[in-house]
């Protein structure tokens, strides 16, 4: 381990290194809970849809661990496994055999994308602003389903919107989850919003909101989503920019997290991106995640950045990344328990990584209204159109639009300008779904 991980090189230890796998793992094990109940909602198996999470997480993990040496753990991302459940299937009514195709293309692109530079060159495109906005505008798509699952916000036909009712037992518990999470996670207390999970979970089941599958099991079956994908269904003219958002996502998503991951770690050496050994292969092995996840039956796998929770507790090396990797492998015996996990528990976690994500906007050139608009209506246009990819259009056709009306077209960068006009095409020729 000594000689594979370089661990004295980076100045770290095997038990450094484990205890800041098992934090990370912590910090990030809520998706174990969260995403089976996001993607179970378009008619996949639950069960089957659990193991591959757990899969995903782990091949992308030690892939990240072993290969580029970093340690940073990956899961399917917050943000695109909404944009796959409510916007590609619920929304656009592909099935989500069609969705798994979609992502399997974008992974495939994004490994080209990567292995090619162009992934580099984009994100040097894309202003910050834009950035920001589309992580706070994802947030709060987020905040949105959670708040509809917690049954807080439910429809109206005259505001569109209204409160819900408050009496409701799974309400106040979902309400009383999110207070819990908080007050943890300030508290610095490691798995805050896992240990929200499971005490509304157990509150849920004494209440009787939720009934109790068990804790333990051997793992269920994989074959309800395993190369399940339909590839050349996801082909189909209308799923052309349901790629495209994919790929932008991935790429702002996971190369910021992990510049931002890799700089808290003094990973990133000084001199250009590109010369970053590291850095490069850091960027291949989430590129390869991304397909191996969607064969596996799950959304796209990214970096996370709860790994910055394991960097905190001494992490230098791709041994955390294997621990976490190893940890979600095991994690595949509580079926039982993810089943017995309702909404009511799931949607105060949601809501607290959509508190997290808004932040983004305070980094936003408030001064500078050609950049700060089309920030906000990206993050606007996000949950008030139910489309994280109607948000990206709006924000990049808005944002090349008035750079070119106030005088300024010079700042854009042909990646803006390029990604705009894929958006005006898309809306021009295949409508708004």
């Amino acid at each position: 381990m000594e000689r594979y991980f370089k661990l004295a090189e980076h100045g770290s230890n095997v038990r450094t290194e484990v205890i800041a796998g098992i934090t990370t793992f912590l910090t990030m094990a809520y998706i174990i809970f969260v995403n089976p109940d996001i993607l179970s909602t378009t008619g996949m198996d639950r069960n089957a849809v659990f193991i591959a999470t757990c899969l995903a997480a782990a091949v992308g993990s030690i892939v990240m661990g072993l290969w580029a040496n970093w340690p940073i753990g990956m899961a399917p991302g917050m943000g695109l496994n909404a944009f796959f459940a409510f916007t590609v299937v619920g929304a656009m009514g592909f099935s989500w055999q069609q969705a798994l195709g979609a992502v399997f293309i974008s992974g495939l692109i994004f490994l080209f994308l990567s292995v090619t530079g162009i992934r580099r060159w984009l994100i040097a495109g894309i202003p910050v602003s834009m950035r920001s906005g589309v992580a706070a505008g994802i947030g709060m798509f987020l905040g949105i389903i959670a708040l509809k699952s917690a049954g807080i916000v439910v429809g109206n036909e005259a505001t569109l919107v209204a409160l819900g009712d408050l009496t409701n037992t799974g309400t106040l518990l979902a309400i009383a989850g999110f207070f819990i999470i908080v007050a943890l996670d300030a508290l610095k207390v490691k798995g805050a919003i896992l240990i929200g999970i499971l005490v509304i979970t157990v509150a849920s089941i004494l209440f009787g909101v939720s009934e109790f599958g068990g804790v333990m099991s051997m793992p269920p079956s994989i074959a309800p989503t395993f190369l399940q994908l339909d590839v050349m269904g996801a082909l189909h003219y209308g799923i052309f920019h349901v790629i495209l958002v994919m790929v932008l996502v991935e790429v702002f998503d996971a190369t910021g997290t992990l510049i931002g991951v890799a700089k808290r770690a003094g990973l990133l050496t000084e001199g250009p991106v590109h010369q970053n050994k590291g850095l490069s292969r850091a960027l291949m092995a989430d590129s390869t995640a991304i397909t191996a996840g969607s064969l596996l039956g799950t959304s796209s796998t990214t970096a996370y950045v709860e790994s910055a929770s394991g960097v905190q507790a001494g992490g230098r090396t791709g041994l955390t990344a294997l621990v976490v990797g190893v940890l979600f492998l095991l994690a595949t015996f509580f079926a039982p328990l993810a089943g017995s996990v309702p909404a009511y528990a799931t949607a105060p976690a949601l809501l607290y990584v959509a508190t997290l994500m808004v932040r983004e906007l305070a980094e936003i050139d408030w001064e500078d209204v050609t950049e700060a608009a089309p920030a906000v209506l990206t993050a606007l246009a996000m949950p008030f159109t139910y489309s994280i990819a109607n948000g990206l259009a709006f924000g990049f056709i808005s944002y090349a639009l008035i750079k070119l009306l106030t005088g300024k077209a010079s700042q854009v960068h042909l990646a803006t300008w390029i990604v705009a006009g894929l958006f005006v095409i898309k809306f021009a020729f295949f409508g708004g779904h």
